[in-house]
């Protein structure tokens, strides 16, 4: 019987004895697949590793999981190197089915990488990380050719490491949501373009961070919160104990995500980005505006007016410029009557629409909409000589 030990993809230590009668099959395909990855075998691995070039060789079985999960990293490492392929070989091996090749370089665990020298058959063993970025440092420094620049993509997702962590989740205003995940993790992998899309949705909250930690770099952000798998996430609520997070155990869909935020830190997001019906509109002034629509005396208009004027002074108002958007829309109603309303409301619309607008100035149309939605609402309820009562004034 035979018996096969595997290497973790990221901290290089040994997994316990495997009887490689009791794993299942895995298909090939992800290796076999053509690629920019060279695949060798006996007839052409001394023809390719001949010395004139630098060679990275992954020695790899298709049924390790581990070899699976460093196979889309190994990928874009030679992408990277496609350039500069007369300078640099990157290259695989299936030591499973060639195990003449694996037993002649010693190979007892899968995945194992070499790094044959330009000048040189022999190797010397890669004990780094399995990462994009220690592959391609190990490459530059061995080969001394420079890999090639990838534009680095937009993100909206926060990057915490040991340096920031602690800044961000003890700030008593910000609600922070943590993904714990390591960068060779096929789920975390599924889920990095939802998650990146909750990112960007609330990207204008101020009181909301998306964020992630590699917990491969930072082990001790790991250990401190008890990371046991990847992806895990963790919810830091604002003004809560730093300390103590809540799990977050819901689904992995965007939607998800974004109502479990929502309902956590009293937000108003939709998916994709955009505000709910009631993101903006303001409970005691709305109030104000329902009775003020509804109103057609003079006097008592400018009353309900002037109780909203005051209630601009209250400190829980006085800051927020909607609030004062409030009493511009009742002075406006009441210098041109409810029509107004309707009016402003297609303007708004057809500015949001036209696409034009920055997310700050979407969200701020949004907002303006929503409350002089709310009255809209009366005015659909109020008798037709209500208009004519406004537009006296």
């Amino acid at each position: 019987m035979r018996f096969v030990l595997l290497a973790t993809a990221v901290f290089g230590t040994l997994l316990p004895l495997v009887k490689a009668d009791n794993v299942v099959a895995l298909t090939p395909d992800t290796f076999d697949k053509v690629g920019n990855v060279v695949a060798l075998n006996p007839d052409t691995f001394d023809k390719q590793v001949d010395g004139s070039k630098g060679a990275l060789v992954e020695f790899y079985a298709p049924w390790c999981g581990h070899c699976k999960n460093l196979a889309p990293v190994y990928e874009e490492l030679a992408e990277i190197y496609l350039n500069a392929k007369d300078k640099v070989l990157i290259a695989k091996v299936d030591a499973d089915a060639h195990k003449d090749l694996g037993s002649r370089f010693g190979i007892q665990e899968f995945p194992t990488i070499k790094w044959f020298p330009k000048g040189s058959t022999k190797p010397e063993d890669y004990n780094g990380g399995r990462d994009l970025d220690s592959l391609i440092k190990f490459v530059e420094q061995k080969s001394g050719v420079k890999a090639k620049a990838k534009k680095v993509a937009e993100t909206f997702v926060k990057v915490l490491t040991m340096s920031n962590f602690d800044e961000v989740i003890n700030d008593p205003k910000t609600n922070v949501l943590v993904e714990f995940y390591a960068p060779w993790c096929g789920h975390c992998k599924n889920l990095a373009p939802k998650y990146e899309k909750v990112a960007r949705a609330f990207a204008n909250e101020p009181t909301v961070i998306v964020a992630n930690v590699d917990a491969t770099a930072d082990q001790e952000l790991a250990t401190r919160f008890n990371v046991q798998g990847y992806p895990t996430i963790k919810f830091f609520p604002a003004g809560g104990d730093p300390k103590a997070p809540l799990d977050y155990t819901g689904g992995r869909e965007e939607k998800d995500f974004v109502s479990f935020l929502n309902e956590k830190a009293g937000t108003h997001r939709l998916v994709g980005g955009g505000l709910a019906a009631e993101a903006g509109t303001i409970a005691a002034f709305s109030e104000l505006a329902s009775k003020f629509i509804a109103e057609s005396d003079t006097d008592k208009l400018k009353t309900i007016i002037g109780a909203a004027k005051t209630l601009l002074k209250d400190k829980a108002y006085s800051a927020s410029k909607y609030s004062k958007y409030y009493v511009k829309v009742m002075e406006k109603i009441a210098q041109t009557g409810a029509g107004y309303v309707e009016k402003e409301i297609a303007r708004l619309e057809k500015i949001l629409a036209g696409g034009t607008t920055n997310p700050v100035q979407s969200d701020d149309f949004s907002i303006r909409k929503n409350i002089l939605s709310t009255f809209k609402k009366v005015v659909a309820a109020v008798k037709p000589d209500a208009d004519e009562g406004h537009a006296e004034l």
